[in-house]
């Protein structure tokens, strides 16, 4: 199911004995667009440092109750390695939290998550997985909260700024940036895939896509109140002429 990471942030986080926190925001890496951890906000539990929650150990899909279910007790997550608040998540950090419970390290292997195409969700291999190393990766972490704001620049101009982020609760891919264009076109919003940006300057804060103002201003609008069905993204990735992410999916699945 797509959701707005917007409406994702404050959805309870529910531990095998009990509730953890509430969801704060997203890291994604800046390569595969996929999201590798949720930040819990904890209160007044595990002060001083950032709870972090990899897709590994959630549930698939989010519940309708505002509720995401992780697949760890308390003390699993107490007992994981510490980093603290003001940190930022290094790779030194992540192979030991990947090493600690026993998951396959996303970027060791060429597909989003690794070795394997999707999420490996069968806690019961834990500890067999290959972590192909000789074809790893360095992942740079983004936060959902610092990159909103950054501004689209088409071939030909400026169109906006990124206002929010739809992420696949299944596979925890960004699929949009939902795109706000009000300095430029009053009153409308646009998506834009991760798959069409061209490159992003990080210290500008800028976004930068392989497409004309005019090819953006005729696409499809997108309204806090449209439901993204299938035939909505079709039309979408139509009119921009590029092929659906659902299409590798498929033929992933397929081989």
């Amino acid at each position: 199911m797509l959701n707005k990471s917007k409406t994702l942030v404050g959805h309870k986080l529910d531990s095998l004995d009990g509730e953890i926190g509430r969801v704060k925001e997203f890291y994604f890496d800046d390569r595969h667009w996929t999201v590798r951890y949720l930040v819990a906000e904890t209160g007044s539990w595990l002060v001083g440092r950032q709870v972090l929650i990899s897709p590994y150990a959630l549930a698939a899909g989010v519940e309708e109750d505002h509720h995401i279910a992780v697949n760890l007790t308390k003390k699993q997550i107490e007992n994981s390695p510490s980093l603290d608040s003001d940190k930022p998540v290094s790779r030194q950090f992540e192979e030991s939290y990947y090493g600690y419970y026993g998951w396959p390290m996303y970027w060791t292997g060429p597909y989003t998550w690794g070795l394997e195409r999707s999420i490996a969700r069968d806690h019961e291999r834990r500890g067999e997985f290959p972590q192909g190393e000789n074809k790893s990766w360095h992942p740079h972490l983004r936060s959902t909260h610092a990159v909103s704001g950054y501004h689209i620049q088409a071939l030909d101009g400026e169109v906006g700024h990124v206002e929010d982020f739809i992420i696949d609760d299944e596979t925890w891919a960004i699929r949009y940036l939902i795109i706000n264009t009000h300095n430029w076109w009053p009153g409308n919003k646009i998506l834009v895939s991760p798959q069409w940006i061209e490159r992003i300057s990080w210290g500008e804060r800028k976004v930068f896509v392989n497409l004309s103002r005019e090819t953006i201003k005729q696409s499809p609008e997108y309204t806090e109140e449209s439901l993204l069905t299938r035939d909505c993204e079709i039309r979408l990735h139509g009119h921009y002429n590029r092929k659906g992410y659902w299409v590798d999916e498929v033929v992933a699945k397929v081989c």
